[in-house]
């Protein structure tokens, strides 16, 4: 049996957008427009990284243990400088349930670039192997900065 003509014609631009829209890689923040800064200003990107420091088994990530990690692995791919903040939040995990942990914020402003979005994914992959985490949340924004 074949489709009625009208069907074809009406919902297959529907479909190929949808397709479209599910396959599309999203935009890296060197993709995302960076605002026109007034003078003394700077066009940087900011980059939240979100880290939870509750481990599968219940055991914490230690400041020791973030501190050798800040040191290996971001300090020497982001040296110019970066903020690390203290926190609490909860999120839902693949199981769909809460998970109510301590966590902490990595704020880093940059200028985007590929090799940039290369050490940022690094630095999301390596925290996730080395304390068992399931995702590092990721926030993307351009910003005018002047230091």
């Amino acid at each position: 049996m074949s489709l009625p003509r009208f069907f074809t014609f009406a919902f297959l631009p529907a479909v190929l957008l949808a397709v479209a829209v599910v396959v599309a890689p999203a935009p890296s923040v060197a993709q995302v427009a960076m605002p026109a800064c007034q003078t003394d200003y700077l066009s940087m990107a900011r980059l939240e990284l979100y880290f939870g420091t509750t481990k599968k088994d219940g055991s914490t990530v230690s400041d020791a243990a973030w501190g050798n990690f800040l040191d290996e692995e971001v300090t020497p791919r982001f040296p110019d400088g970066l903020t690390v903040l203290r926190g609490y939040g909860q999120w839902r995990n693949s199981q769909g349930v809460i998970a109510k942990e301590g966590s902490i914020v990595l704020v880093i402003l940059y200028f985007p670039s590929e090799e940039s979005e290369t050490k940022i994914e690094d630095i999301r992959a390596a925290y996730k192997d080395r304390f068992d985490q399931e995702s590092v949340m990721r926030v993307d924004s351009a910003n005018c900065v002047s230091f």
